[in-house]
């Protein structure tokens, strides 16, 4: 079990899911089905997801049963799945609560969601309400209120952990629900019962609003339409993240202009103008606007500090879209030649796929061995895709196996794609790492660790 969780978590020493659907897609279902039975999880969920969708889910089942038997919450989530989505709801419940009551730290959530969805919401929340401090338990306890009509006993079983004197100083000050997680939580009931200006209220209360690059703040007035309320914020929030909800919210109301307008302006006074430009760069794109995309990146690529390599090689890849991949490698040239004729590979690397829209692959083939990072193995994967681009399978392949198993994954896709199948699974497993060692201890919840 342990050698399993180890392969797939790290996708190293098995056959990945990408893989196993180009199998399945190229026809060799007979070699997906027999290392489904040698332990490559992958290939028996693809195996078993196939043979489900054919109606036979007995046998489904017997191809997922040795994994789920070792206990694997892996299997066992999966399989799961799987009953659910046959209509075998009983058989699934069964299932996963025999793996909350082994005491698996994700079994708890999992079964209460998945009880709630099958009309036993209430009981879910029996579950979930006694460890509520756990962010991930508090947060599946909201979804399941909903559906069980107890959104104010929930609300008060958050409450309790607003204290009124505290905020977090940084992320390891309380432990499991913290307050600011409670608040936002606690704002998404208040919301739910109609009370918006509740919500709002309390989301002003927190330290930080903005997680995962998305705003609580913002996103709920979006969502109530409070475009006026939404528009005040995005002229203050510094992260611009509220200046693309609301430009995200006009677009969608078909009002292009006005969101261009809103990008606009953040861009003048957001700490943050390079974001801001690459979403008024995508909005544009997508309209058709292409020629205004690219002058938007050039002004950001030209800026002071500007020509960062993730902006460059946007702008080079709408300069391509636009059919202009001509203009994109003269940019590169120019700005090569600002920096006294040296360019490391990150930028380097742009100009090969610009080179391949001009019919110059074997150049940039030729300048990529020369440039003098050519040598390593990220680099070669950079030309094997160029050959794969140009339809020189067989040179990709040359060209990566000195290498392996540096880039095992696309070796091994580019061998099937030549139907070397027993090739490529071999060099997928040719390196089959062993989880490490856990340290003795001591061990430690606050840092260091």
């Amino acid at each position: 079990m342990g050698d399993l969780d180890y392969r797939v978590r790290t996708q190293s020493g098995c056959i990945p899911p990408d893989l196993v659907s180009r199998l399945l897609e190229l026809g060799h279902v007979e070699e997906v089905e027999l290392w489904a039975a040698r332990e490559e999880w992958f290939c028996a969920q693809g195996w078993a997801r196939l043979l489900g969708g054919q109606g036979l889910e007995e046998r489904a089942l017997e191809v997922l049963a040795p994994y789920v038997d070792t206990g694997w919450w892996t299997a066992v989530s999966a399989t799961v799945e799987l009953l659910e989505s046959w209509g075998r709801a009983g058989e699934a419940i069964a299932l996963s609560r025999s793996r909350m009551e082994a005491g698996h730290p994700l079994a708890l959530q999992f079964h209460a969601r998945l009880l709630a969805r099958h009309g036993q919401a209430d009981e879910a929340f029996d579950l979930l309400r006694p460890h509520i401090q756990d962010w991930s338990v508090a947060t599946a306890l909201v979804d399941v209120a909903d559906i069980a009509g107890r959104d104010e006993e929930a609300a008060e079983l958050l409450a309790e952990h607003i204290p009124d004197d505290h905020r977090c100083a940084d992320p390891w000050c309380c432990r499991g629900l913290d307050p600011d997680m409670a608040i936002g939580l606690l704002a998404t009931i208040r919301e739910r019962q109609g009370r918006v200006d509740d919500a709002v209220t309390l989301l002003r209360t927190r330290d930080k609003t903005a997680l995962n690059n998305r705003d609580q703040l913002a996103d709920l007035p979006a969502r109530q339409d409070r475009i006026e309320e939404l528009r005040a914020y995005a002229a203050t929030e510094p992260l611009g993240i509220a200046a693309r909800r609301l430009a995200e919210l006009l677009e969608e109301r078909d009002d292009v202009e006005g969101a261009i307008a809103v990008y606009r302006q953040a861009g003048d006074s957001s700490c943050q103008p390079t974001n801001v430009a690459v979403d008024l760069a995508q909005l544009l794109a997508r309209h058709g606007r292409g020629a205004e995309a690219v002058a938007v990146m050039r002004a950001q690529a030209d800026a002071p500090g500007g020509a960062e390599d993730w902006v460059v090689h946007m702008l080079c890849t709408l300069c391509a879209d636009q059919g202009r991949p001509q203009e994109g490698l003269a940019y590169l040239d120019a700005l090569k030649a600002r920096r006294h004729g040296e360019e490391e590979w990150e930028l380097f690397w742009i100009r090969l796929p610009l080179m391949a829209a001009c019919d110059r692959v074997d150049e940039a083939v030729e300048q990529a061995k020369s440039h003098p990072e050519g040598a390593h193995p990220y680099a070669v994967s950079h030309v094997a895709r160029l050959l794969a681009g140009a339809g020189r399978l067989e040179e990709a392949v040359a060209a990566l196996e000195p290498h392996s198993p540096a880039d095992s994954h696309a070796l091994a896709g580019y061998l099937i794609d030549l139907g070397r199948v027993e090739q490529a699974i071999a060099v997928l497993q040719e390196h089959r790492p062993k989880p490490p060692v856990p340290s003795p201890g001591p061990w430690h919840d606050t840092p260091p660790f």
